[in-house]
């Protein structure tokens, strides 16, 4: 009786314990109490702490739910107001020095409470663990998540405008499969792997279903502006492509895609979608490919005037009225070393320096790389960060902007990452860097902005 005595007294005197300790569950295991559980976060306590400098809430699913996709059932798309994305799959190939760096950089830091949460929270415990690792210790799970926080319509979100345009690799798939996925008119689809030359990556292993385009098609030398309108319609016919159909752009080099985007879009192509990292996220998803080579099968006619939208890519004149404009901004998406004019970036190109008058809209490290533009998987940076980076240099979506960089692929990305942010005064100058600098005529800057 005293023993049976003793145990209820100890487990009278756990549920107490665990009563007080709030969020925390407790089991126990050979004697001890251990954590089984995370301290959680109620949806009001998560509402009223939104956009305290002490919190930051972290959204722990995928790219695509956090830009606007509906994948695990939610009623709204798109992440928590003022939410930072940190995908759980990002830590699977980070070195443990190389994800706390990524963390601190996202305002991650282990002074403030951080709040994670998913949808099914199935995510935010395992992300918890890989936090306490680094040293974290105020963690919140907000465990209601998603399901419960989209599920009421008073409650603030944000999402990327034009999400549906940057896709995602099973959305491809249930294309591919003949199914019907979110977002699709179903007016008939082309996929393409964009990249320069004959194909040699696309011949190696592709999207099933998928043609190889030459960005040669597209662009042409001295200065790799873009073809004719009359050859831009060709190349659109030649590959069967009518302003409705719904194109799907893709290669490993997400520039090229941006290139080529961006000039469909100038001809007037309606459904322009970006498979959102790449090949690489096509193969990391484990989905089948091809070496099969595709062969677009032509069509008569576009449907409608080649160009449609004009207003989408600009030359030279419209390019010094922008800079006379003082509602409007050139926007050099370039290294900034080549900003500045330690160098030109490219061997072809000699003239160091910037246009005179350009502002600074990030890149990368050099001319091959868009850091300030992607994620650690290739996927694109959280468009938040983007507009903030562009914000401090005084582009903003209430002007009229036009990118460039040295031939128009650089440029092209940050084109389209401002349409699917639904920017609608955009442009990308063609000529660039390139066009402008071999004209002694046109004026030019080096060092540093005062």
């Amino acid at each position: 009786m005293k023993k049976r005595g003793k145990i209820l007294s100890f487990m009278i005197l756990l549920l107490i314990f665990t009563a007080f300790t709030g969020c925390k569950a407790k089991t126990i295991e050979s004697g001890q109490i251990t954590e089984t559980a995370e301290r959680t976060i109620s949806t009001k306590e998560l509402s009223e702490k939104l956009g305290s400098p002490e919190f930051v809430v972290v959204d722990v699913r995928s790219e695509a739910q956090y830009n606007g996709w509906k994948l695990e059932g939610e009623v709204r798309g798109g992440h928590i107001r003022g939410a930072v994305d940190f995908p759980l799959s990002w830590t699977n190939d980070l070195k443990k020095e190389d994800l706390k760096d990524l963390l601190e950089s996202k305002g991650i830091t282990a002074d403030k409470t951080v709040v994670l949460y998913d949808t099914l929270g199935d995510k935010s415990p395992a992300m918890a663990e890989i936090l306490k690792g680094l040293g974290y210790e105020n963690i919140l799970v907000y465990e209601a998540g998603m399901m419960e926080w989209a599920g009421n319509d008073t409650l603030p979100m944000d999402k990327l405008a034009n999400y549906e345009k940057l896709v995602y690799p099973e959305w491809i798939n249930a294309l591919i499969k003949g199914e019907n996925p979110d977002t699709y008119p179903g007016k008939g689809y082309k996929i393409f792997e964009v990249s320069w030359g004959e194909g040699k990556e696309y011949k190696e292993g592709h999207i099933p279903g998928a043609v190889h385009l030459d960005t040669n098609e597209l662009e042409e030398e001295p200065l790799w502006n873009r073809v004719s309108d009359k050859d831009i319609e060709k190349m659109l016919l030649r590959n069967g492509i009518t302003y409705d159909t719904t194109v799907v752009l893709y290669g490993s080099d997400t520039t090229a895609a941006a290139r080529a985007a961006s000039i469909m879009m100038y001809a007037g192509v309606e459904d322009v979608r970006i498979l959102n990292g790449g090949f690489g996220a096509w193969t990391e998803a484990g989905l089948d490919i091809e070496t099969e080579v595709q062969s677009p099968v032509p069509v008569e006619a576009f449907g409608i005037a080649v160009p449609a939208h004009p207003e989408y890519i600009i030359d030279t004149k419209e390019a010094k009225e922008i800079l006379a404009d003082e509602n409007a901004e050139l926007a050099s998406v370039r290294s900034w070393e080549e900003y500045i004019g330690e160098t030109s970036g490219y061997t072809y190109i000699k003239p160091k320096g910037r246009i005179a008058g350009a502002t600074w809209a990030h890149a990368g490290s050099d001319p091959y790389h868009m850091e300030d533009y992607r994620n650690v998987n290739n996927t694109m940076r959280n468009y938040h960060e983007i507009a903030k980076n562009w914000e401090d240099w005084d582009i903003t979506s209430d002007k009229k902007v036009a990118f460039f960089c040295g031939t128009g692929w650089r440029a092209s990305e940050a084109f389209f990452d401002a349409y699917l942010m639904g920017w609608d005064k955009i442009a990308v100058y063609d000529g660039g860097w390139y066009e402008w600098s071999m004209d002694e005529a046109n004026p030019v800057e080096t060092g540093e902005p005062k």
